[in-house]
């Protein structure tokens, strides 16, 4: 399948999906949702021997800045539930994906992007890389599982604060939490960040599926059940003179800039 919103790339056992929308800081859009799921079943069916590791990244100076609020303003109703779902499978295909996945946080990650990483089996972080789950702002909530995500990982306490108020966390905080696993100065990010996948690359691979499937267990506490309470949350706050206010809003600015 050729590309349009994301580049795939094989080295050494390591895939590399590559966010690549940088003019849009790599905001997802329907599109480039659809190339991310194909690239992640891709990567999750290779034998192996050929792939063993993958690492998520982006373009430009951003890992992704969430989803396409541009697009979120044109949708109808449909669409926005048929986005919402969609993406669920994306999620998915990274937290049951038989390889192991390594989010590269190389610059700002937030609302979507943000989630993408929290469903990776680990993440390294530019210095000073920008984060956060910013739609409160939006006068919506996460849709993708990030504050069900970021609660397992951090606790319920520093969770709603951050989500609560949608504010900007740097990636130095995140490793303190300890949800990022290492931070790389920002010149040679990539290299580094290759060289932490290239220690999984060489192990056996069905030991590392064996203990991504027993970590995950240990930490569970999303259910299909949560996440369809979390999405029709979602949904109905979409919906609202609120939410729509505030989302087209912010489309309407955006036409101003340029």
């Amino acid at each position: 399948m050729k590309y349009e919103h994301i580049i795939l790339e094989i080295h050494n056992k390591i895939a590399f999906i590559k966010f690549n929308r940088p003019e849009q800081l790599n905001a997802m859009n329907a599109l480039m949702m659809d190339e991310i799921i194909h690239a992640l079943d891709f990567v999750n069916k290779a034998d192996s021997q050929e792939i063993g590791v993958v690492v998520i990244t982006g373009a430009g100076k951003a890992f992704m800045a969430g989803a396409d609020i541009k697009e979120y303003a044109q949708q109808t109703e449909a669409q926005f539930d048929a986005f919402q779902l969609k993406g669920h499978s994306l999620y998915a295909g990274i937290e049951n994906n038989s390889k192991v996945v390594i989010a590269a946080i190389n610059g700002y990650a937030f609302g979507g992007g943000f989630e993408i990483a929290l469903a990776c089996d680990m993440i390294v972080a530019s210095a000073g890389a920008k984060m956060g789950l910013p739609e409160i702002l939006l006068n919506l909530i996460p849709g993708g599982g990030g504050s069900l995500r970021l609660t397992k990982k951090i606790g319920i306490n520093l969770t709603n604060e951050i989500v609560m108020t949608g504010r900007t966390i740097v990636a130095e905080e995140m490793h303190a939490r300890g949800v990022i696993n290492y931070i790389y100065p920002r010149e040679n990010f990539i290299e580094k960040a290759t060289e932490f996948a290239q220690t999984f690359a060489a192990q056996l691979p069905d030991r590392l599926q064996a203990i991504k499937q027993l970590t995950q267990e240990a930490a569970n506490g999303i259910t299909p059940a949560l996440q369809a309470k979390e999405a029709a949350a979602l949904g109905n706050f979409y919906r609202s003179k609120e939410g729509q206010e505030k989302i087209q809003a912010f489309y309407n600015k955006s036409l101003e800039k340029k």
